[in-house]
């Protein structure tokens, strides 16, 4: 059975899905550091690269966003072209436009210097600025609403035919025209009131947008998806899961509400938890999160992937390890490989690895088994991922080429940064990463060891600097939360990560 933990302290909520025991998915969350991903802005566009068929939106961040043409509404792209023919005298007749399956001009569609509304789909990652879209989506407990997009889709999981249709009329009879949705999986046999429901509240959203969106200054910020803790229930809570535990009372309290009102029948399964223990180091969160930034993982018959992932795509590398096997060597590869599979799935989904992904599996000379290692790929990226992945079939030297779904960052994106006496061909904890595990160790110093104060809290001069610069207010929720004075002060002597407690000079 699934479980869902949300751990919250001042400076940072996290949240991750177990299944039996084993991390599925981890997510992060603090003041410091904003997801872009799902908000809507008041573009301006900046630049028109009509080679790429690109427009570049200046969304008030540090790089302008990229909107490529195939992410434009297609009834928008059809009114700007009208438009542009008109105002050049081609043609005085009316037009109603309709999808445009030819090749489109973005310079016909936007013009340098004007406004629009975009939605990011992608975060920023390395050297590129976030991806947009006008194609937009809003995503609630049952369904997506795609205001712009007058088409109705049924999540694939959904396999009884009578039950897809009766879901695809409440949605039909329900949105205003020229709207769509993509029904959700949560949606099977749900009552028409909830989704009804579900739709009235997205329709108020997209409202308000729009709204926002007449009297916003350029680049402004328009609309910013929920709280962590909700986004996790919005998006993992189903019959599935036995338990959601939290170990903040406010935290417990805002759960409560917001499962009430999408679904009261699942508000038993919220727990507070009283441990002495961390919370993620009470159910091995932590231990599992260290693993899945480490190059190499072991599998449990002894063999291990080696990950390496750089800007264009991922390379995952099986070996058979000290595994021999019982009977013969062809039954021995074939055990890892699909033991492999299985692990790889796990891996992508947790460390969120997207785009291009390379795996170089055991070379296997029969054919059969080839296909049953493909086979068994697919199913597995099918029932354990919610990422829409496309796979090409084992190849006679044993790689599988495939495609992920990105989406936000990677899991070394969040926690790691380039290693400067490296010169980046490796990876270290971030200053954000280490600045919050020196909060959290020193918390629970102070609670396990029941020490009063005022504190002076002395770290080393990097981690110094990145709070004083990023996180002051962390440092003020910190003091709040020990109801302590606490002074930050620099200690030559530390290395990073490392602090000490030491005593207020009189």
């Amino acid at each position: 059975m699934k479980k869902i933990l949300i751990n919250h302290t001042p400076w940072q909520t996290r949240a991750a899905i177990l299944d039996d025991g084993q991390l599925q998915d981890v997510y992060f969350d603090s003041e410091s550091v904003v997801d872009l991903e799902r908000c809507f802005f008041k573009g301006k566009v900046s630049k028109i690269i009509p080679g790429l068929q690109t427009a570049f939106v200046d969304i008030n961040q540090e790089k302008a966003g990229f909107l490529h043409i195939s992410e434009v509404d297609r009834v928008l792209a059809a009114e700007r072209i009208v438009e542009s023919q008109q105002l050049e005298g081609i043609d005085g007749e009316e037009y109603t436009p309709r999808t445009v399956k030819k090749v489109m001009d973005i310079r016909k569609v936007f013009k340098e210097g004007e406004h629009v509304l975009v939605q990011v789909i992608k975060e920023p990652v390395y050297e590129k600025g976030a991806k947009l879209t006008t194609c937009f989506t809003l995503p609630g407990k049952f369904l997506v609403l795609m205001p712009n997009i007058p088409q109705i889709g049924v999540s694939k999981k959904i396999e009884d035919r009578s039950e897809r249709q009766r879901l695809r009329e409440v949605v039909r009879n329900t949105l205003p025209k020229g709207m769509g949705a993509i029904v959700r999986t949560t949606s099977e046999y749900r009552p028409a009131h909830n989704i009804e429901k579900d739709i009235t509240f997205l329709l108020g959203l997209w409202e308000t947008i729009q709204e926002k969106f007449k009297t916003a200054e350029s680049g402004e910020r328009l609309f910013q998806d929920i709280g962590l803790s909700e986004r996790i229930i919005r998006e993992h809570l189903t019959d599935e899961v036995e338990e959601i535990i939290t170990d903040s009372v406010a935290d417990k309290q805002v759960l409560m509400n917001f499962i009430q009102q999408l679904m009261p029948e699942y508000s038993s399964k919220i727990r507070m938890y009283t441990g002495n223990q961390p919370l993620f180091e009470k159910y091995g969160v932590s231990r599992q999160v260290d693993n899945a930034l480490q190059k190499k993982v072991q599998l449990p018959s002894g063999g291990s992937l080696i990950i390496e992932t750089a800007e264009a795509m991922t390379v995952i590398d099986v070996n058979t390890g000290r595994y021999v096997g019982k009977n013969n060597l062809e039954e021995t590869i074939l055990k890892t490989n699909l033991e492999a599979a299985t692990e790889i799935v796990t891996q992508l989904r947790l460390r969120n690895i997207g785009g291009l992904i390379v795996i170089d599996f055991i070379d296997m000379s029969q054919a059969q088994h080839r296909q049953q290692l493909s086979a068994h790929l697919e199913k597995t990226l099918k029932e354990k991922d919610k990422f829409q992945s496309v796979t090409l079939k084992v190849s006679e030297f044993g790689l599988v080429q495939m495609t992920r779904k990105r989406s936000g960052k990677t899991l070394f994106q969040q926690l790691m940064r380039d290693c400067h006496c490296c010169t980046t061909l490796g990876y270290i904890p971030s200053f954000r990463t280490l600045s919050y595990e020196v909060f959290t160790n020193f918390s629970e110093q102070v609670k396990r060891e029941a020490l009063k104060g005022p504190f002076v809290l002395c770290v080393s001069r990097d981690i110094f600097e990145y709070i004083v610069n990023n996180e002051h207010h962390a440092l003020l929720s910190l003091s709040k939360y020990l109801n302590a004075k606490i002074i930050l002060e620099l200690d030559e002597k530390l290395i990073e990560g490392e602090y000490r407690i030491a005593k207020q000079s009189s």
